[in-house]
């Protein structure tokens, strides 16, 4: 991009503070119109919230604002092009999307949009879109070099479903081909496709992986979303939980950004509400079977006793193990003998427990439930380099 094309990205700024989303779900109408074959791709629940298009509004403008170094978002970026290369995005994807967000900042702006700043955009996207090609290409690479690793999706088996909760099951999934299957790091994700008769088409879902890694298995967690207010029921989730042992599903290679290190040795604050503990039960599964056993606190809520999934198996860990220190907080207490909490987190309440040098900390739950733990944890005086979290769906938040 030349400096006068960069003045123009930079000069529609306020019409994507402004607009930004009205123009971005302007463009999902025209682009799943116009190829639904996407609809395999796109969560289309989070299309019909409005989160897809608020993600996507606030990535093209964080994009706009830094159009002269690009590269500030690179870690942004990567979280971005793990969840495509898990939902095997191609190079040739990238022209369809480029072609109907032109078009559809043509068709909005009207008159406003003149050949120079289409020109401007269109050279912006496809600069980005080289980026986002170069870095997935390399991931992509990466997960096939590995062993056991692969692309694009492949058939598991459903080989045993154990309930954790009242809301949560686990699904242990084995490949149909009976061949090796790729490590991750604990804090990772896989995808996972299944068709979904009332739609008429495919759709993917990622799901932390719950388990220490193994050659044999992947374990996601599954929390069976019911609808509540406005939020309709989880159409995926709904379709995991009637499906039996024995059922096939698609899934991806492991990928994401969220994971701890198990040959690091920093000691781990693990704070997860609700469902948000699938990926801290992957690190604490993985501590349990490493030789140094890092020193791990964890604080876990959730509504009550009956929706707190695990929670026999961290006793147990917690009971047996030195290097475990857990906390749970109810909002509603059982009417037995319990060692949780009531309320919800209160991180200053146990600060001297998790004020440890050299620690990393990991948080996972609703996307105001990170916001608040993550300015808990800087109020406590907390390095944010140190704070990594993980966000179910869209990435709406730009804490870090």
């Amino acid at each position: 991009m030349n400096a006068s094309q960069k003045e123009l990205i930079k000069a529609t700024v306020p019409i994507l503070r402004t607009n930004g989303n009205d123009l971005i779900t302007y463009f999902y109408q025209r682009m799943l119109s116009n190829n639904p074959e996407l609809k395999n791709i796109f969560n289309m629940a989070n299309q019909a919230s409005g989160k897809q298009q608020n993600a996507l509004s606030g990535a093209v403008l964080a994009y706009a604002e830094n159009i002269e170094n690009p590269t500030v978002l690179i870690n942004t970026l990567k979280s971005i092009g793990n969840k495509h290369v898990s939902l095997n995005i191609q190079p040739e994807q990238y022209d369809i999307v480029g072609n109907h967000l032109i078009g559809s900042i043509k068709e909005v702006l009207g008159d406003l949009a003149t050949v120079e700043l289409i020109e401007a955009w269109t050279c912006a996207y496809n600069e980005l879109a080289q980026i986002m090609i170069s870095i997935e290409a390399e991931m992509y690479q990466k997960t096939i070099n590995k062993k056991g690793g692969w692309n694009g999706w492949r058939n598991f088996i459903i080989s045993k479903i154990v309930k954790e909760s009242d809301e949560i099951n686990s699904f242990y999934l084995k490949p149909e081909d009976n061949k090796e299957i790729a490590d991750f790091y604990p804090g990772q994700y896989i995808s996972v496709s299944t068709y979904i008769p009332e739609l008429g088409h495919k759709q993917p879902r990622q799901y932390s992986l719950s388990s220490y890694s193994n050659n044999e298995y992947y374990r996601i967690s599954v929390k069976k979303e019911i609808s509540q207010n406005t939020s309709p029921d989880g159409i995926v989730s709904n379709a995991l939980h009637n499906k039996k042992e024995g059922d096939s599903i698609e899934a991806s290679a492991p990928a994401g950004v969220f994971f701890a290190d198990p040959d690091a040795k920093n000691p781990l604050v693990l704070v997860s509400g609700g469902v948000g503990l699938t990926p801290m039960m992957s690190m604490v599964e993985t501590n349990k079977n490493s030789l140094q056993k890092n020193k791990t606190v964890w604080i876990h809520s959730c509504r009550n006793e009956n929706v707190h999934a695990f929670k026999d198996t961290i006793e147990e860990l917690n009971n047996e193990n030195e290097w475990l220190t857990s906390f749970v907080f109810y909002e509603t207490l059982p009417e037995s003998e319990t060692n949780a909490i009531e309320g919800r987190i209160d991180l200053q309440q146990i600060k001297e427990e998790i004020l440890i040098e050299d620690a990393k900390y990991y948080i996972c739950g609703p996307a105001i439930f990170i916001k608040v733990q993550y300015q808990s944890l800087v109020a406590l005086g907390v390095n944010r380099e140190n704070i990594l979290y993980e966000e179910f769906g869209p990435q709406l938040l730009s804490l870090n």
